[in-house]
């Protein structure tokens, strides 16, 4: 018996919502909660709650279907401009190539950590080889039992490339793989390389290599543009892409230059990126910077099928944290989540414990396993082009596109990349941008959990072995341009690192920690909210936080404070508690020698009455976390 289809239509008995309807509910909790006025009106509302990214890209709260109309065509999956992905089928037959990075200075170790991963689900290698990683001569043995036709190799070995990669092809050839089997990447990165170092970018070794490498092995590329120096450099996704599209250009100059076809030099190219915990920039980045290498290869007059992008992200190394290292497990299958939406050919996921040290089995373990429960147990690669259709996604990638277009051709108006490399005006715009963000994460406005959010200073860090020293590149400041030094290589975290670890050297030269004191007044329900803020905010500079518990007797709030050893003091209490008691218990701290005494909250119409009793200043959110913590620590006496 055949049984009639019965539709199902959900919502049918419902009237449809309109955008207009949104705004106005929206608006009506926007008044309550004091962001919007009683004058603002409906059109108001997506403003009101809106934010910018570091490219200043508007970013509205929502996103419908007319919000598609005036962006530029997608295409198909596997089909020119390729914003949808390099493949028609996607992931979906075999999944993205989960690529694993080892830098072990020990060949042996190297190797076994090596054999671990291609058994356990990795399918390609990244050996980073020379100083910082890798003795050159010990790529055999870390090869040894790699079957080389079956698993692909990037090499990163810097101004070793040129050794690195004939002593592969060497390797090769002595073990009679066939060269039409070899696959992966040599790694030359001239200019990636002096991106990092500030030497000139040498062209040589590629002229010479690309060419051979084209006309013998036809699976196996030569150079990697990888732009994740310039995200390092604390550099907006625009930035990272503009300079990315800029450096792909040298290099096919470079090698059309040494005779090589338009289509032989796009096969020689792979591009490595940045994935972060954004996940939606993150996938819009991927599928903006196949958007602009279409149009590149188009330029050049490729034919469309060539104009794909062979993208390697790796989850970004500048999100990584010191403190409470298991966050970076959260972090980084975030980040691998949207490299997979986004397209990614190859991704690597970094380990949780990389700036602890050398990884050890179970950090390499999570990290390859992340890839392996998103591809199949999350069904990921299951879904082509999962992004496709997000009304948000698609704005965001026509719009970081578009940024990142205007950022190469201001680069290739000043000269190219090289150019604008050695006259800091690129350093000079990457800083601009790492002053932005290191003023977001000041300001806790870009939280950091664990570091400037949720501190535990009791936690223990796992030891780790140290890591080879990275060559010489620039600092972390964003000070100075033009000096000839590499760019900078900065950590999200590293303003609240160099507080913490003057509050640990401290701790651990005089048996005790810093303080802070709270002077908690009144009920636990009045300063309960305001004592658990003041007590987050210290603990992220390494500071303890002793309280003096309920009650409002300026003698007995003082007298605990005594007894803490504490030299700095913080008021914690509600803003009809403080009307009566801020002055009185300020007043009796200043008298029981506290240097400083923060009051916790906005000034308000109290300033002058605080100020009078002793109150020197006011934390609350929103304020410069750093510079109050680096106060803090000053007159508490921490060098």
């Amino acid at each position: 018996m055949t049984v009639p289809p019965v539709e199902l239509e959900l919502a049918a008995d419902f009237p449809g919502a309109t955008r207009d309807e949104w705004r106005r509910l929206v608006l009506g909790v926007l008044r309550k909660s004091g962001v919007a006025g009683e004058d603002a009106g409906p059109g108001e509302v997506e403003d009101l709650i809106a934010s910018s990214t570091y490219e200043g890209i508007h970013i509205r709260p929502l996103y419908d279907a007319a919000d598609g109309a005036g962006l530029a065509p997608t295409g198909l999956p596997g089909l020119a401009p390729f914003v949808r992905g390099g493949r028609p089928q996607g992931a979906n037959t075999d999944g993205w190539d989960v690529r694993a990075l080892h830098s072990h200075p020990d060949p042996k170790v190297g190797a076994q950590a090596a054999l671990a991963d291609l058994e356990n689900g990795v399918t390609s290698l990244w050996l980073r080889l020379g100083p910082a990683g890798l003795p050159l001569d010990g790529l055999a043995e870390v090869l040894r039992e790699v079957y080389l036709e079956l698993a692909p190799v990037a090499l990163d070995a810097g101004p070793l490339t040129g050794e690195a990669a004939a002593a592969f092809l060497a390797l090769v050839d002595e073990r009679g793989v066939p060269a039409s089997q070899v696959s992966g990447v040599l790694g030359a990165d001239p200019l990636g390389l002096a991106a990092r170092t500030g030497a000139a970018p040498d062209f040589a070794g590629v002229r010479a290599l690309a060419p051979r490498v084209a006309a013998e092995y036809p699976r196996l590329r030569t150079l990697v543009v990888d732009a994740r120096a310039y995200h390092d450099a604390g550099g907006s996704d625009a930035q990272e892409l503009g300079a990315s599209i800029a450096t792909g250009v040298a290099y096919l100059r470079e090698l059309t230059g040494a005779g090589m076809s338009v289509a032989d030099a796009l096969g020689q190219l792979e591009f490595r990126y940045a994935a972060t915990a954004d996940q939606f920039l993150t996938i819009a980045k991927l599928r903006a910077a196949r958007r602009l290498w279409a149009r590149v290869a188009e330029v050049c007059g490729a034919a469309p099928q060539l104009w794909a992008q062979r993208q390697h992200a790796v989850t970004s190394s500048a999100m990584m944290t010191r403190r409470d290292p298991w966050v970076n497990m959260l972090r980084t299958t975030v980040a691998c989540f949207a490299a997979g939406v986004g397209g990614a050919d190859v991704v690597t996921v970094l380990p949780f414990d990389v700036r602890l040290g050398l990884p050890d089995d179970f950090s390499r373990r999570i990290a390859r396993n992340t890839q392996t429960l998103l591809q199949e147990e999350s069904s990921l690669i299951r879904v082509v082009d999962p992004a496709g259709g997000s009304w948000y996604v698609e704005s965001l990638t026509d719009s970081l596109a578009a940024a990142a277009w205007a950022v190469f051709t201001e680069i290739e108006r000043a000269g190219g990349l090289a150019a604008t490399l050695a006259d800091g005006s690129l350093r000079a715009r990457l800083d601009a941008t790492w002053a932005a963000r290191a003023d977001a994460l000041a300001h806790r406005r870009d939280p950091l959990t664990g570091v400037s959010e949720f501190p535990n200073l009791t936690e223990k860090l796992p030891e780790r072995p140290a890591a080879p020293a990275e060559p010489a590149a620039g600092t972390g400041s964003a000070a100075g341009t033009g000096t000839g030094a590499g760019l900078p290589v900065i950590t999200y975290d590293q303003d609240y690192e160099e507080l913490r670890a003057r509050s640990d050297t401290h701790t651990a030269s005089t048996g005790a920690r810093p303080a802070v004191f709270l002077a908690t007044i009144g009920s636990v329900a009045a300063f309960t909210a305001r004592s658990t803020f003041a007590a987050n905010l210290f603990q992220a500079g390494g500071l303890a936080t002793p309280d003096s518990g309920p009650g409002t007797d300026p003698a007995a709030i003082a007298a605990a404070f005594t007894a803490s050893g504490a030299k700095v003091a913080c008021l914690c209490s509600a803003d009809k508690v403080y009307a009566e008691w801020a002055a009185p218990v300020a007043e009796a701290l200043r008298a029981a020698g506290a240097g400083t005494v923060w009051l916790a909250g906005k000034a308000g119409t109290r300033a002058a009455t605080d100020a009078a009793a002793g109150v020197t200043g006011y934390v609350f959110a929103g304020c410069n976390a750093v510079e109050v913590l680096r106060t803090t620590l000053a007159e508490a006496g921490v060098a």
